[in-house]
Order: C-alpha cells, then sequence, then structure tokens
C-alpha cells in the first residue's frame, strides 16, 4: 500500500501540554542570574558543522564553540572558533583603557563564576542564537547565525542606547579536533596576516588571516574596526560536564589580537569567521539566509507547538547541504552512524516530505555496503566506514520498507538501487557473512561471536560487552522478517516472482520459529536473547525483561499472538515505560543501575542497564496503537508521554539521548539525538493524529 506523506499543517489534535508554551522557538529570561543560563544551546549548518555553548556562552564542554567546522562534510569536525569575547566601553576619544562592562563568562580553577558581573538579560534562539546584555544603560544584542554549507560564522552586534559605545571583540581559539584539548604549546604560528578585501558591490573590508596549527586550515576575519595585534595565550579555561564524566576538562586558548570598533545607537556591526576562506556575500544576507532555511522547518501556527519544535529540531540532523549527505547521530559527539541514520530517517525526512533527501541517504549507505552489509559507523576523523554490526543492515529494510510506503514499489530509486541492495543483504544472510551473520537451522536470525556487540545495545567496558546478545536477538528476527516480507514486495512488482518466492518463505520460516521459541511463559513476555540451537551445550534462553522485544511487536506484530502482544505492552507498561522514554532493562533485575553518572566505564555499565531511552517511545506508540486493547482511549496517554520526554531536555528545543532510570528522570548522554527527535516526531504523525494508525 502506498502511503502519502502527511503535511505538517494537516495535524489538528492539540497536544495538551503545547497550551502553556505559546512559540517553538526558546526564550530563556536571565535578568544576570547565572543559574538561568547553564541550559545548553545548539545550531548548525545543514553540513556537519555547528555552534553550541550553554545559554551564558560559557563552555562546559570541549565540545562547545562558537564554529565547530567539518573539514571534510559532515565528517572532520573541529573546534576552530571557540569564543568571541566582548568588552564594552564608553566611547571616549582618545581614551584606551580595559573595557568597563566584560560579557564573556568563563570558568577558571578556583574562580566561582557566580561571583563575576553577568550582564546577561535574556536568550533567544528564534531562530538564530540571540543573545540581549543590559549595559552602560543600553542593550547589545549579540546574534550568531553559521553559513549554510559552508565552514564560517557570522556574529552581529547590535547597540542601543543613548550613546555610542566602543567594543573590544577577542576571539579564542582551539584549533583542534573536537573529541581532543589544546594545551599551550610552541608549535603555534603567531604570523598575522592583514589584508583589505572586496565585496560584490565593490565595498572594501578589512580582512585578517591566522593558521596557527600548520596541520590545519587558516581561520579568516572579516571585520569592521581596528585590529590589534597581539598574540597570547589564555589558560585553564575548565569544562565541568567532562569533569562529571570523569574526562580530562582543562583547556589553553590561543588569540591573535582583538578588534576595537564603535557602535553607534541602532546600528548593527559584524564579525564573519571562515575556514580557508571568506564566505561570499554581505555578512546580513548571510545571516538572513540561515534564518530563513531554517524557518522554513517550521510548519507554522496551524501545528500543535511540539509537533512545529520537533519538526524545527530534526533539521539539525539532516546534512543535505554537503556533497556527501547523511545524518548525524547526535550532537555533540556522535558521528554518522548507519544504525541510527536508517532508524531516524523515517521522522527526519519522511514525515515532513523530504523523499528526495531520504533517497540520497539511503544511495550513500548503499555506496557503501560491503560484502551485503551497511556500514554502521563513518568515523568522524576519516578513514573505512565500519562494518561491526549485524543490525544497521536490518534497519535498513526497515527504512526502506518505510519509504517504499510513500513513493510506491516503482520508483526507479526503489527498483534500480534499492532492490539490489535489498538482495545482496538477503543473500548474503544466506550464505552467512562476516561476524558470523547466519540463519539458524530453522531460520532464526543468528549473528556474532563472544566479546562481541552487533546490536545498539553496543556499550563495552575493558573490551568485553556489558550486554552480551551473541545468538538470536528478539528484534533482529522481527527486522529480518520483515525486511525479507519487504523483498518479497518490491521484488514481485518488480517482475522477480523467483527472489519474491525464496524471502516470503524466509520470513514466513522466522515468524514460525520465532512464535515457537521466543515466547517465555514463566514472565509472559518474549525473551531477549536464544541462542541458534534448540538444545544440547550452549543453548541460552534469557529471560531477561528488555525493551528489544517491543521493538520487535512495533516492526513485526506477526510474530505474535494478540494475546502475546497485550501480556507484552502490560509489561512494558508496568515495569518498562517511564514519562521520560523506556527502560532499557527492569527494575526488577538484579543488574539494574538506577542512574546513568560516574566516570567513563561507570556509565557504559549504566548505558543499557536502566537508562531510559526517549527513542523508543516511538515503537512503543506504534505497537500500543496498533495493538493494545484500549483502543482509541490510548492516544490522549501516549500524546502525553510524548510531550514529557520531548520537554525533558539537556539542550533548548532537543531531545536528549537517555535519562536516568529513576525520577526526576535526568536527562544525560548528549543533548541533541536523531533518534529521539524523529521517532517521537513520526509518532505524532504517523501513529496519533486522526484517522487509522500507521500499516506498521
Amino acid at each position: 500500500m502506498r502511503r502519502s506523506a502527511p503535511g505538517l499543517s494537516d495535524l489538528k489534535q492539540a497536544l495538551a501540554s503545547d497550551e502553556a508554551v505559546p512559540s517553538p522557538w526558546p526564550h530563556v529570561v536571565v535578568r544576570g542570574e547565572l543559574g538561568l543560563a547553564r541550559q545548553e544551546w545548539l545550531h548548525t549548518n545543514g553540513a556537519g558543522a555547528f555552534a553550541s555553548s550553554t545559554v551564558a556562552a560559557m563552555h562546559t564542554r570541549r565540545y562547545h564553540g562558537l564554529l565547530v567546522a567539518a573539514l571534510d562534510p559532515p565528517r572532520g569536525r573541529h573546534v576552530m572558533l571557540s569564543h568571541v569575547d566582548v568588552g564594552v566601553d564608553p566611547n571616549e576619544p582618545g581614551v584606551r583603557r580595559r573595557p568597563k562592562w566584560e560579557l564573556g563568562m568563563h570558568q577558571f580553577p578556583s574562580v566561582d563564576p557566580e561571583d563575576t558581573a553577568f550582564y546577561l538579560a535574556c536568550f533567544d534562539q528564534d531562530p538564530l542564537p540571540r543573545w540581549t546584555y543590559e549595559v552602560g544603560g543600553g542593550q547589545l544584542e549579540v546574534c550568531l547565525a553559521l553559513v549554510r554549507g559552508e565552514n564560517a560564522v557570522v556574529l552581529r552586534y547590535r547597540w542601543q542606547g543613548p550613546q555610542s559605545v566602543r567594543l573590544t571583540l577577542r576571539p579564542l581559539l582551539a584549533v583542534r579536533h573536537m573529541h581532543t584539548l589544546l594545551r599551550e604549546n610552541g608549535g603555534m604560528s603567531n604570523r598575522v596576516e592583514l589584508r583589505v578585501g572586496t565585496a560584490a558591490d565593490g565595498a572594501t573590508y578589512n580582512e585578517v588571516r591566522v593558521q596557527p596549527n600548520r596541520l590545519l586550515p587558516r581561520l579568516c576575519f572579516r571585520y569592521q574596526g581596528t585590529f590589534v595585534g597581539s598574540p597570547d595565550w589564555w589558560r585553564r579555561f575548565e569544562y565541568l560536564r567532562e569533569q562529571e564524566r570523569g574526562l580530562d576538562f582543562q583547556e589553553d586558548l590561543w588569540t591573535p589580537g582583538h578588534v576595537d570598533l564603535v557602535a553607534e545607537p541602532g546600528s548593527s556591526s559584524y564579525l564573519v569567521v571562515a575556514v580557508e576562506s571568506l564566505p561570499e556575500g554581505e555578512p546580513e544576507a548571510l545571516l538572513q539566509a540561515a534564518r530563513a532555511a531554517i524557518q522554513a522547518e517550521d510548519p507554522g501556527p496551524s501545528a500543535p507547538v511540539l509537533v512545529r519544535r520537533l519538526s524545527i529540531a530534526a533539521e539539525a540532523f539532516r546534512c543535505d547541504e554537503g556533497a556527501n549527505p547523511g545524518v548525524i547521530a547526535g550532537y555533540p559527539w556522535f558521528e554518522v552512524w548507519g544504525r541510527y541514520a536508517l532508524i531516524a530517517l523515517p521522522g527526519l525526512y519522511l514525515v515532513p516530505g523530504k523523499v528526495d533527501g531520504a533517497i540520497r541517504v539511503l544511495r550513500g549507505l548503499i555506496e557503501q555496503m560491503q560484502g551485503g552489509l551497511a556500514p554502521n559507523r563513518l568515523p568522524d576523523s576519516g578513514g573505512a566506514p565500519e562494518y561491526h554490526a549485524a543490525d544497521a543492515t536490518l534497519w535498513l529494510f526497515e527504512a526502506a520498507r518505510q519509504l517504499v510506503d510513500v513513493v510506491g514499489e516503482e520508483h526507479p530509486f526503489v527498483v534500480e538501487e534499492l532492490l539490489p541492495a535489498l538482495q545482496s543483504a538477503f543473500e548474503a544472510v544466506l550464505h552467512g557473512t562476516r561476524h558470523d551473520v547466519h540463519l539458524s537451522a530453522d531460520g532464526l536470525f543468528a549473528a556474532g561471536r563472544k566479546g562481541e556487540a552487533l546490536t545498539w545495545m553496543d556499550a563495552q567496558v575493558r573490551g568485553e560487552p556489558v550486554t552480551p546478545r551473541v545468538g538470536c536477538p528478539v528484534e533482529l528476527q522481527a527486522l529480518w522478517a520483515k525486511g525479507a516480507e519487504t523483498l518479497a514486495r518490491i521484488a514481485r512488482a518488480a517482475g522477480d516472482d523467483a527472489l519474491a518466492t525464496r524471502a516470503e518463505a524466509a520470513a514466513q520460516t522466522t515468524r514460525k520459529a520465532f512464535q515457537r521459541r521466543f515466547w517465555c511463559e514463566d514472565t509472559g513476555y518474549p525473551y531477549d536473547v536464544i541462542s541458534a540451537e534448540e538444545a544440547g551445550v550452549g543453548a541460552v534462553r534469557d529471560a531477561t525483561i528488555r525493551p528489544n522485544a517491543l521493538i520487535a511487536l512495533a516492526v513485526d506484530p506477526d510474530c505474535f499472538t494478540p494475546d502475546q502482544a497485550t501480556a507484552l505492552l502490560e509489561r512494558v507498561r508496568l515495569e518498562l515505560l517511564t514519562p521520560a522514554g523506556v527502560r532499557s532493562l527492569s527494575p526488577a533485575d538484579p543488574s539494574y543501575v538506577r542512574w546513568y553518572v560516574g566516570n567513563a566505564e561507570e556509565r557504559d555499565k549504566a548505558y543499557h542497564q536502566g537508562a531510559v531511552w526517549p527513542w523508543l517511545l516511538g515503537f512503543y506508540a506504534r505497537a500500543a496503537r496498533r495493538s493494545s486493547s484500549l483502543g482509541e482511549h490510548v492516544l490522549p496517554l501516549l500524546r502525553r508521554f510524548l510531550a514529557s520526554a520531548a520537554g525533558n531536555a539537556l539542550a533548548l528545543g532537543f531531545v536528549a539521548e537517555l535519562c536516568d532510570g529513576e525520577p526526576p528522570h535526568t536527562p544525560r548522554g548528549c543533548v541533541a539525538h536523531a533518534a529521539g527527535v524523529a521517532e517521537l516526531l513520526r509518532a505524532l504523525l504517523w501513529d496519533l493524529p486522526d484517522g487509522e494508525p500507521s500499516s506498521g
């Protein structure tokens, strides 16, 4: 069946939680209270580059910066420009002194920033990040915009006051990969090149070029005013989120000097910082283009605010502006992951009707396939793709199914590119492939050897999986059976009846084996993992209560009887479901970990041992809408849970990667998770609006 991609403005069901939030654009009233300015913000350029910090612009992570450039878009991300500190002083001719009002906020050793004067009145992101400071009897508004598709940032300074003021702008540079930290060293080049540039309209502007790290591209600055060269190190910035994670958290930053300029009342001044060369166009035009690109993602006031907010957030993960389109799995540290790109693809692309973008992402992943396997990770530092997950290829089948629901089986991409890719994956599984991916004697999907982590529950400590799932994981059976059915559907439409018959037989064989072997009568819930061998030495039946059976039910309900589906959902509701998402392990299990805190090893131990994952709510909504005995009465409950999870945020307007297993379910992990945003949006628009539920 072909599904029409619903227009976002077609959703008429209002969400109760939205009534108190009249706008999807973040607005934070600070009034000089640093404690009100610790939440994070994120802004992206459509090609992998991003800017991010706290509302106070006081960095707490090594990943924070005003220009984190993607040198190999969307990969190769480096923190190039960390800060631009601003000083404000009365414009007294002939007087040069330290600025009277310093707007920069930093954490240094043994210094409490709460004791530092803080002039921020409010922060807005509508859609560009914008800070309003109250100083000197007036207001200084600072607005930031990343240039679309380019490694460049525009900073606009607009002064409103009774008289002119002098601004001092000091860029602080990190020029290092986003995963590392910079230390003062003698290898930085202090050479500063001053130039006069000519704009397209013939006007001239000032430009500074520096290349402090000879292994990385230069930085170019376009500015108004006077540049004062004074290369120097600023030392011992502390990033407290890194300290909480048990990691190195101190950094030294380098500055080439500062820019002095006079700001007249009602006027705007600009600083443009770019990698390698300045972008074409006037700063204000570049800023407005960035604004327009993000505003275009807003479905408008006719849609519920939560739908608007998630639709705007979805744009941050799509890297369609570069030569190599892809999906960033999460900010600030996640990379391009095949698994999460495919899980998120329906919500990011198909729900808002961006079919061409979805095809480009799928085409890129198909081109990277080897031996019938889809890549799971494209390392940010470059290098060869990694194929260390069995489920990435199965999620390709699931993304393909949802694409076909929208475009139909006869679409040229489906016939000419998708069908051959799915067939190669199908044949590889039948014959066996790397990581010992194969079918068991009774047709179950089996994968892995001891010490491998091949599903989304892939955390390892000292090289060993925390959640070993070698054998036949429950959700992989559903993904394989439904995927084989999808292959059969496309092959049949393309006239390849022989392939279609083989794929249909594989799907039915797996479902029969699943129904015979996976249900655990003792728990009234499916086994999480069983061994490929049904009996004998090494036979395994893991009855741990995890959400993977929920994924299986959402993907392929034909693996379950109606009574089993009802029992499964009831168990999930009682033990796994929370207002923030779905737990990764039942609290009744002795291995349950309540809090996702501590050093890296402690967090990895807790990653899938109780942490709550918001993206799983999408699968709960899909399964509950179709299988719940509550019928239509379940819809208000599902909407409340989706709204609650979306509001439990680390970064303004985004969905966090995970949360603590126990109330208040503090958000943790990466601040913006692609699958979280995508699945909540998909569930709201495809599973929960008025009318028939989605086809699955």
